[in-house]
């Protein structure tokens, strides 16, 4: 496409205005779709940060539907995959009056599976409570009626309920072609849409995914494209990581030796000592546990594989070998009868998956030893057991082999788990990347000060073009950055309570909602421990939401509808999160978000890079905890009529020299020290609201 088309497309009279009456002429917004029009026309890669209010999607869809021949648009939530498909999609579509088909794709944990769904009507006992009967009911005639089996469709059963679990498959369970309802498989349905559609809408996981079953050369997960665009693209280093490792857990271990006993009991009694064979497995996994105890006492409840050759724990290493042998004979078992039925099939499947994932672990520059895979037709590729489990294997094989890894042990209440991630995904990354694909990379927050390099080094991508546009908010004029000039360090014991007196005054005055965000979920629970005395002691009645009470989303919806809300959250918290208007009108940062020193990822890749002279603090852990305060920082600002205070409460980002490269990296807002003025702030703004509703009423 030419520039000049794009131009016309998005005039003030083009086709676009018409269809939006809200629609407004944004530069920025033509010159990102002329960029990226560009990089699919010569099958390019482009890393293009979008500021708020460019109108990036619009930016990026524009030019796939009309010259992006085959696309997969692949974004870092299903809240943004909904958001698209649903809305911004078929609007841009229908504006252009172009006949591009679309389909959405989701992970098979999204659909609902007629197979598990019959199996647990059968057995009610499996319910857990009187909710879960009426959730069942509920569930058992949406899947008579729906065309998708999505669960996001089902609004009367919660997305977290823990039902759902029970009623889906997972790569472990699900019996593929051998499933006595594949001919009605909500998952296989979705998948072949995907094959036949124009344009794809995926997720980064299911992308990973895909990259690399075609890497072993099984290309049935999603259609062969032209183009990728990946929104929230700042995602992908972490989704990468998390996918190109592998983990299994004690309680994978447990349920495994459950689900093999009682299907070999049902459908293969004489074949073998069935209860034995899995007792043998509980034995192991309990023995293991038992083993890491002293784990439990270390901080952050983690121990990496080198601090555990270290410390002594050789105990650990022969029970790791029991489970190994454990899972190998069960699994043998279990495939010496898999034809029997569809159950015992399954469990030799996922006993197969778990026994490579065991020996990666403990050896992971060596090939795991071939596993026995039982018969089975080769329709759905994505199958433990089938040509799916070997190929994601293989691949997160290569990655952990191909570069250094990092293997640790991470301890919960009553399970543990054992995680292996590579400390680089850039070259599995960019290998994967099939030839003559044109790449496009977005979000809101890619650079640091202007420089792209931490982002575009994490993925491989030298060849990349970077571009940046700048968002056409009037930040100075919007916002104010209020960061308190008396408060102690984070690491004062005094800091929780101190940070809490500078907000009270900030939420007192803010006539819309509040988002307190956190970098920790003890944080939150000190926080807002202290925000509740403070406001049974001051007789405010506002509401105080905190993570935890409630799913996300149900925390989210209840902002939006009470009046003067006060949210506290962390992590998930700072990003993927729109209120707009007067329902926000005050985000509060407690800490600079350095990421946490005893996360064994972050601190195995800030050992490699010191060891190789490197500076792993300007190198990697600023250039992190830039991206994630401008992320944050962004929940503030959403649309031109939006307004508030941005309040953070280290004093570092204004103190110490490195400070300026991170305020810097935030959207322009005005800035002071000074509580009174940001008070002042609130005053004039309010009164300007007062005003301009005073004379829109006369």
């Amino acid at each position: 496409m030419l520039d000049t088309e794009i131009s016309e497309l998005f005039s003030p009279d083009g086709p676009l205005a018409a269809a939006s009456p809200s629609y407004r002429v944004r530069t920025p917004q033509i010159e990102l779709a002329q960029a990226i029009a560009r990089t699919l026309s010569r099958r390019g890669t482009l890393v293009a940060e979008a500021g708020t209010g460019i109108g990036k999607t619009w930016a990026y869809l524009v030019p796939a539907f009309l010259g992006g021949g085959k696309v997969l648009i692949s974004t870092g939530t299903r809240a943004l995959q909904d958001q698209l498909f649903g809305r911004d999609l078929p609007r841009v579509r229908a504006a252009l009056s172009v006949p591009v088909t679309a389909a959405l794709l989701k992970g098979r944990g999204n659909y609902v599976c007629h197979y598990h769904l019959e199996r647990l009507r059968e057995d009610e006992r499996a319910l857990k409570s009187r909710s879960e009967i009426g959730q069942l009911r509920k569930i058992e005639l949406f899947a008579r009626e729906s065309r998708t089996g999505d669960r996001a469709d089902l609004a009367g059963v919660p997305e977290e309920a823990d039902i759902w679990q029970r009623v889906t498959s997972t790569r472990e369970n699900c019996l593929g072609q051998d499933c006595p309802r594949v001919r009605d498989c909500f998952v296989l349905k979705a998948r072949r849409q995907a094959q036949e559609a124009d344009v794809v809408v995926v997720n980064h996981a299911l992308f990973l995914a895909d990259l690399m079953l075609r890497e072993e050369g099984v290309t049935d997960l999603l259609p062969q494209a032209d183009t990728v665009i990946f929104d929230e693209a700042h995602q992908l280093p972490d989704t990468a990581t998390r996918f190109l490792g592998t983990s299994v857990s004690t309680h994978q271990l447990l349920d495994l030796a459950r689900n093999a006993e009682a299907a070999g009991l049902a459908h293969a009694r004489e074949a073998c000592n069935w209860a034995d064979a899995s007792r043998r497995l509980e034995t192991a996994a309990r023995e293991l546990r038992l083993a890491c105890a002293p784990i439990e006492r270390m901080p952050g409840r983690k121990l990496t594989f080198e601090a555990l050759a270290q410390g002594g724990l050789q105990a650990v290493e022969g029970a790791l070998q029991d489970v190994q042998q454990a899972l190998d004979a069960l699994q043998q078992a279990l495939a010496a009868s898999a034809e029997r039925h569809p159950d015992i099939l399954a469990a030799a499947r996922g006993a197969g998956e778990l026994l490579q994932r065991v020996q990666r672990w403990r050896q992971p520059q060596a090939e795991p030893a071939p596993v026995a895979v039982p018969p089975a037709s080769l329709a759905d590729p994505t199958q433990p057991g089938q040509a799916g489990l070997a190929a994601r294997e293989s691949v997160a094989a290569a990655a952990l082999a191909e570069g250094a890894a990092v293997r640790w042990i991470e301890m919960s209440a009553h399970h543990l788990r054992l995680h292996a991630a590579p400390l680089s995904v850039a070259q599995a990354f960019s290998r994967l990347r099939p030839a003559g694909q044109a790449w496009v990379l977005t979000s809101a927050t890619l650079s640091v000060h202007n420089d792209f390099y931490h982002f575009t080094s994490q993925l491989g991508l030298t060849d990349a073009q970077a571009m940046r546009w700048e968002s056409p908010f009037s930040y100075a004029e919007q916002g104010l950055l209020f960061v308190p000039r008396d408060l102690p360090l984070p690491q004062s014991p005094q800091f929780a309570e101190r940070f809490v007196a500078q907000l009270l005054p900030l939420i007192e005055a803010s006539p819309g909602g509040a988002l307190v965000l956190c970098t920790t979920l003890r944080a939150v629970e000190r926080v807002a421990e202290l925000l509740q005395e403070a406001f049974e002691a001051r007789g405010w009645n506002w509401p105080l939401l905190r993570q935890g009470q409630a799913p996300r989303r149900e925390l989210l919806e209840q902002f939006r509808k009470l009046e003067h809300p006060v949210l506290v959250g962390s992590a998930s918290f700072w990003e993927g999160i729109d209120l707009p208007g007067d329902a926000l009108t005050l985000v509060a940062i407690d800490k600079l978000p350095f990421a946490p020193p005893d996360d064994p990822v972050i601190e195995a890749r800030i050992r490699a890079c010191r060891e190789r002279g490197g500076n792993p603090f300007a190198e990697y852990q600023l250039p992190e905890a830039a991206i994630a305060l401008k992320q944050g920082a962004g929940r503030l600002i959403r649309t031109e009529s939006d307004w508030g205070v941005l309040m953070v409460g280290d004093t570092r980002l204004v103190d110490k020299p490195y400070g300026k490269q991170l305020w810097r990296g935030l959207p322009p807002f005005a800035r002071t020290r000074e509580q009174a003025e940001a008070l002042a702030f609130y005053a004039r703004r309010t009164a300007t609201g007062v005003s301009q509703a005073e004379q829109a009423a006369s």
